[in-house]
């Protein structure tokens, strides 16, 4: 194994060492930008800061940042972020403070960029900060009609991107031409905007675990279950109205409680946020609060729909394990794929957190290491060759359609296309077994309090850690309330790529009920603890997550018309789990884990059909739930192999 991982990372390495050279292959900066303070002494250097206000059509002026290399002997391209977070700091003065890391990250895509030489510019999006105009989140597409009509007050996120490049152009000295744009998060929401009807100039767009779709799978809801303390902490501050231009919205809501799980279970109903803390000033949670479904509010929210003939190159990133974002980069990818028959299209996922390849040297997250620094990897390698081929030379650059790592073996891997052709198996849930072999009739059944949520993480904290994605599973598999259906030890390597589909057949006492299928990978019980050991895990019978998804059964059948589950009888729950690259190693268990809780991230379940915005504390219920697996009424998770063969 160590001589093939040995190959593949020669191979993905030899990929993109041969960067593209620029028509003046000298970069502006000559010294190596190794550390914060060399970055920063770097811009006061060689840059100039400059502040304007961009007009768009409709006469509203967009708050910019423009750093223009100070050699002007030369054209540069313009690298451009479009934020909600602010631009500081501001001042044509101030340079970014060297002890805030992340901030500095934000400054570029790559440090490498910043020696190579642009134009970077960044944005206020309308209405936040300095900008003009209203803010409004997930801005919806104007109205295509008045667009073409060319009426001034069609505007949307994708207007505003093509009004401001169009200005950079025409007024900013020293550029090239081209323009890329790049953002993680929110910003990389307004990166695959720019790239919808793109200005000509637009060359290449770089969207980064883009805010995708707030209802099925993104940062607030998955499959119409509400990600409570996501939601909560960042509307809590991000959501205050601003009281007009400013240069600061605070961010210093304080939790009354040292644990999240403590906090979010004295809120109560959710309809006491709004009348304990929020007192009716956040109006995006209110509109959450009163859109409780799919309906035409979150429908016009979905900008996938519009991901449709994109013509600038597009280079989407994301992190198996992000917390917030990992849907909305592979569905961004798929949708931009699938609706450009001429795009060129790919996609990198990485074993990162969100932000990670960005922020973090990609070589562990939490107990889980993965050998290598990864997120160098992407930033100097793929990254900046696909910005300084569009920008700077001659746009022939063209990675693989899809770079994945493949965690369990920790390896770099390329595919034609993502995902990859594999072989449809079946792992059927048996009296705690798991298995290609369909069992006999039996059941499981457990009682679910939402008095007593299943914790998300197994130990406490202010904030809910991330590195859940990849935590041990133990202190879930131990309780009452979780059923538990394992493999055999397997005799090869497994390796599983894409999508899961999970189905559950469930009966319940309840009229609503939440199913949260998780898939595990536990590790034999001979495993080393690894030296040295920062976190002091035990790694003997870790069940590393791999992956989780929570479907709310009322809408199992349809986001926009929820159902009540039928009381006493079987009831299919069947939903999709977000894809992966993984290997389960020669020695290790295949596990899956059902529960009908993952407190605080998801909010609970009254089980009982009610709008559980506007729920009571009556209306939470104790249910007793029953998990299927007879012939007539098989539960299983149907996954992709890629390589190996399931255990029988």
């Amino acid at each position: 194994m160590f001589a093939r991982r040995a190959i593949l990372v020669a191979l993905l390495v030899l990929v993109f060492a041969d960067r593209p050279a620029s028509a003046s292959s000298a970069p502006l900066i000559s010294a190596a930008l190794d550390s914060d303070e060399a970055f920063v002494k770097a811009l006061k250097t060689h840059y100039t800061k400059y502040e304007f206000r961009i007009p768009m059509r409709d006469g509203v002026k967009l708050y910019t940042h423009v750093w223009a290399p100070k050699d002007t002997t030369k054209s540069w391209p313009i690298m451009m972020m479009r934020t909600p977070y602010s631009v500081g700091p501001y001042g044509i003065e101030n340079l970014p403070p060297v002890e805030n890391a992340r901030a500095l990250r934000r400054f570029a895509p790559s440090f490498n960029l910043v020696q190579s030489g642009y134009i970077f510019v960044h944005q206020d999006v309308r209405g936040r900060l300095m900008s003009e105009g209203e803010f409004v989140d997930v801005r919806p597409r104007a109205d295509a009609a008045k667009k073409r009509a060319k009426d001034k007050t069609a505007i949307d996120e994708s207007t505003d991107a093509y009004d401001t490049i169009d200005w950079l152009i025409k007024n900013i000295p020293h550029n090239n031409g081209r323009v890329g744009m790049w953002g993680i998060s929110y910003p990389g929401f307004y990166a695959a905007q720019a790239a919808i009807d793109a200005h000509p100039a637009l060359r290449a767009v770089s969207p980064q675990a883009p805010v995708t779709d707030w209802f099925i799978g993104d940062d607030f809801h998955r499959n119409g279950a509400l990600c409570l303390a996501d939601a909560f902490s960042f509307y809590a501050n991000f959501g205050r109205a601003r009281p007009g231009l400013t240069k600061k919205i605070p961010w210093d809501f304080e939790f009354d409680r040292a644990d999240a799980y403590d906090f979010y279970m004295r809120l109560g109903p959710l309809k006491n946020a709004d009348t304990k803390y929020f007192k009716g000033s956040i109006a995006f949670w209110k509109d959450m609060m009163t859109h409780g479904t799919r309906d035409a509010w979150w429908r016009a929210r979905d900008p996938l729909p519009d991901y449709k003939d994109i013509r600038p190159a597009v280079l989407v990133t994301g992190g198996w394990y992000d917390a917030e974002d990992l849907w909305g980069s592979l569905a961004t990818y798929q949708a931009m794929q699938r609706q450009s028959k001429k795009g060129r299209i790919s996609l990198v996922m990485g074993p990162w957190n969100h932000g990670g390849w960005a922020r973090t040297d990609g070589d562990r997250l939490g107990d889980v290491s993965f050998d290598q620094k990864t997120a160098p990897m992407y930033r100097e390698g793929v990254e900046y060759s696909f910005f300084e081929s569009h920008l700077k030379g001659d746009g022939t650059f063209s990675p693989p359609g899809a770079t994945i790592f493949e965690t369990g073996t920790n390896v770099w891997q390329t595919f034609a296309q993502w995902p990859p052709q594999t072989t449809s198996q079946t792992l059927w849930f048996g009296p705690g077994t798991l298995g290609m072999q369909r069992p006999a009739d039996g059941a499981d059944t457990y009682v679910a309090d939402p008095n007593k949520p299943v914790p998300t993480v197994g130990f406490p904290g202010e904030d809910l850690d991330h590195n859940y994605m990849t935590a041990d599973q133990r202190f879930a598999s131990r309780r009452p309330d979780v059923v538990v259906y394992d493999s055999a030890v397997l005799t090869e390597d497994v390796t599983l790529a894409g999508p899961l589909s999970a189905e559950v057949w469930l009966e319940s006492t309840g009229t609503d009920a939440d199913v949260v299928v998780k898939l595990i990978d536990v590790w034999p019980e001979d495993t080393t603890d690894p030296q040295p050991n920062p976190t002091a895990v035990r790694a003997g019978g870790y069940q590393q997550l791999v992956r989780a998804e929570v479907m709310r059964a009322k809408f199992r059948t349809s986001f926009e018309r929820p159902e009540p589950l039928a009381k006493n009888t079987p009831n299919k729950v069947q939903f999709t789990l977000p894809d992966v690259l993984h290997t389960f190693r020669t020695g290790h268990r295949v596990m899956v884990q059902v529960q009908s809780s993952s407190f605080p991230l998801i909010d609970r379940n009254p089980q009982t059909f009610v709008d559980i915005y506007q729920a009571d504390e009556k209306d939470f219920v104790v249910a007793t739930h029953t998990i299927h697996r007879s012939r007539a009424h098989a539960s299983a998770l149907r996954v992709g192999v890629l390589r190996g063969r399931l255990p029988e």
